[in-house]
């Protein structure tokens, strides 16, 4: 997991494909970020940042109940004790400080389950800078809470109500708005995904949750885990997760999608949303609606550069159904007193259904977010 190439690409997947009042925007956010990442001033500020606002490192926490039950070790890197109770603000922390530096006064953004809105309306309210964030009307119902805290927090939320109404048109709605507003306007993608420098530097921003787990589990183990699990969508927690360990062979990554997603599973090579990797696709090629019981994890698509650790064979990609997730879900809080977020659910899941294979294994699961935004959702569908 290193730099892509000179165009963008990881492999046979990524590049830059974008109207062309975009290709500007999109080398000037290149050349920015490539000057700030090499500046060790800008790097300090992001991590003071993450230490004194965020409250990193976040906490490897062992499940000795759950663990024991199921026959092995297991593992959360606490990503849900981070402040907005997510992963997501790694990446927008360092996103929100690389528009401020190029002068940027305007944040925009997409969100699915929310959280990554809430993260950018929480930077953008820290640095003193408008946000808006566009979000499925689909998403925005089941969401309504995190809705209200974007709003809460000064951002405007405007809803996609176009297509299925969920992630893929919020992002579709946040890059036309992009087009139109690129002077002042930074557009904060939440994933690994989009046009490059966008993939590899979100991964770049989450890279210090694989950091910290390597250091984290020497610390415990004195040896690296087994196997290192994390839900996939677009995938920027598992990319953040994977690049700690993507270089110790012993390792086995493994990413989680959704079964009404599985872009990787389900999915061939296409060019959406500004980049080349796995779409669903119909018979045609027309995208087709990826359906999850996670707002986070219902994109039709994956990171490119999850696309080429497929096809290198270093990382592996499994579906789980919504109802295991459910039973995750629960299990989870009723073993350890830890609610995860719908979207980690799913690398639990995982973990519980492949147990046998996994006995005597360390196991480290990246527990993206908590499950409060999630828990009136879980309610409703359990007592339907």
């Amino acid at each position: 997991m290193t730099e892509p190439d000179a165009d963008g690409y990881f492999g046979d997947f990524g590049g830059r494909f974008v109207p062309e009042p975009l290709i500007g925007a999109c080398q000037e956010v290149e050349a920015a970020f490539r000057d700030a990442w090499s500046d060790n001033e800008f790097r300090q500020e992001f991590l003071d940042v993450l230490t004194h606002y965020v409250g990193r490192p976040s906490p490897m926490t062992e499940c000795a109940n759950l663990g024991a039950e199921l026959g092995l070790r297991l593992f959360l890197k606490r990503e849900d004790l981070n402040h907005t109770g997510s992963h997501k603000v790694n990446n927008v922390i360092g996103q929100a400080l690389l528009a401020k530096r190029m002068g940027k006064t305007h944040l925009i953004a997409e969100t699915g389950a929310g959280q990554h809105g809430v993260a950018t309306a929480t930077a953008a309210a820290l640095f003193g800078m408008k946000c808006t964030v566009y979000m499925g009307e689909v998403d925005m119902k089941r969401q309504a809470l995190n809705v209200f805290r974007m709003g809460l927090l000064g951002a405007e939320v405007i809803p996609a109500l176009s297509g299925s109404r969920t992630l893929k048109d919020a992002v579709n709605e946040a890059m036309r708005a992009w087009v139109s507003e690129v002077e002042h306007t930074h557009y904060c993608i939440g994933t690994v995904m989009g046009p490059h420098p966008y993939p590899w530097m979100v991964r770049s921003f989450h890279e210090i949750i694989g950091c910290e787990s390597q250091r984290q589990m020497m610390d415990l183990l004195g040896k690296q885990p087994d196997v290192a699990v994390a839900c996939v969508g677009g995938g920027s927690n598992a990319a953040g997760l994977f690049a700690g360990f993507a270089d110790h062979d012993e390792v086995r990554l493994v990413g989680v999608e959704p079964a009404g997603g599985a872009a990787i599973g389900r999915g061939i090579p296409a060019v959406v949303h500004g980049m080349k990797a796995h779409f669903m696709q119909d018979e045609v090629g027309q995208v087709l609606e990826a359906e999850s019981i996670s707002a986070g994890l219902d994109y039709p698509g994956v990171g490119p550069e999850h696309s080429f650790l497929s096809d290198i064979g270093r990382a592996e990609y499994f579906a789980v159904t919504d109802e295991r997730v459910l039973v995750a879900f629960q299990k989870l809080a009723q073993t350890e007193g830890i609610i995860p977020a719908l979207e980690s659910a799913h690398a639990i899941a995982w973990v519980m259904d492949n147990a046998a294979e996994l006995a005597g294994k360390n196991v480290v699961v990246n527990l993206s977010g908590r499950g409060d935004k999630d828990v009136q959702q879980v309610q409703e569908m359990l007592e339907s």
